[in-house]
Parts: C-alpha cells; sequence; structure tokens
C-alpha cells in the first residue's frame, strides 16, 4: 500500500497485549501478600510507610496487568496517572474504589524535587489501603482478564 495523507480505520491495527503482563500479575499479587501478612502479623519491620509503599507497589502492578492486556500504558505512576489510564481504557470500572485510590497520593509527592514530601498513614489507614488492593485485584482479574489465563 502506497502512503497517502487519507486512510481507512480498517487500516489501523488493534492494540496488541503488550508481553510480560503475566509477571505484573504474579508480582501484584505478592506484593498484596507480603503487605497482608506483615500487617496481620504487626511485623515492627514493616512500619506504616513500607506497607504503605508495599500495597501501592501491589496496586501499580495490578494496574499495569489490565493496561498492558489492552496494549496500552499510563502516562506516568502516580495513583492518579494510574487511574486516569484506568478510566481511558476501561470507563467506569474503576468508581467504587476511584477516589480511595486517588486519595493514596497524599502520603508521598515524590516527583517534584521541589515539593518532596513523604508521610506515613496511621496503623489504623492500613486495612482500608489493603482493602483497596484486594478489590483492585478482583477487578482485573473478575473483569479484566476474562478470557486470558496465567502462565
Amino acid at each position: 500500500m502506497e502512503p497517502t495523507a487519507n486512510f481507512l480505520l480498517s487500516d489501523l491495527k488493534k492494540a496488541q497485549p503488550i508481553s510480560g503482563w503475566e509477571d505484573f500479575w504474579r508480582e501484584g499479587k505478592a506484593f498484596l501478600k507480603t503487605a497482608s501478612a506483615a500487617y496481620a502479623q504487626r511485623k515492627k519491620a514493616f512500619t506504616t510507610v513500607i506497607l504503605y509503599n508495599i500495597i501501592a507497589m501491589a496496586i501499580e502492578k495490578f494496574v499495569m496487568t489490565a493496561l498492558m492486556c489492552q496494549g496500552k500504558l499510563p502516562y506516568n505512576h502516580t495513583m492518579k496517572d494510574l487511574v486516569e489510564a484506568m478510566d481511558e481504557v476501561f470507563p467506569c470500572v474503576m468508581s467504587d474504589i476511584r477516589e480511595g485510590l486517588l486519595n493514596l497520593d497524599q502520603y508521598q509527592e515524590i516527583c517534584d524535587l521541589d515539593t518532596f514530601n513523604i508521610s506515613g498513614p496511621a496503623m489504623e489507614e492500613i486495612p482500608a489501603m489493603l482493602d483497596l488492593a484486594s478489590r483492585l485485584q478482583e477487578l482485573v482479574e473478575k473483569q479484566l482478564l476474562a478470557g486470558k489465563r496465567e502462565k
């Protein structure tokens, strides 16, 4: 086909899944399992900042799994960016957990050196964070990975 300024929408190829999504899925489950066990056992080494970061990694891995399965990637990796990417690719799917995920950004501002800030959540906030991550895992597993199998 000779290049022209005009093309048909049928000329565009559907986005293909990005390889490696299975690794992100496994890693997300492992991060969530680690955070859940550490919280349940109240291990002293797992401060609220560390628990928050492990939970955030689980959430990021679950979002990346869903997006990669659709051949998409987020612009950045703040919770806001991850939620916006999910909203764009899967409209209305995140409605029940959207605000909770967006609120997770309040604990870390590490993208801009001038406003760099890390504040740990209270231990009482960790169960809600674990619940958000679990709900996202379930959402991705039941709604977005339908028809795909782990390798």
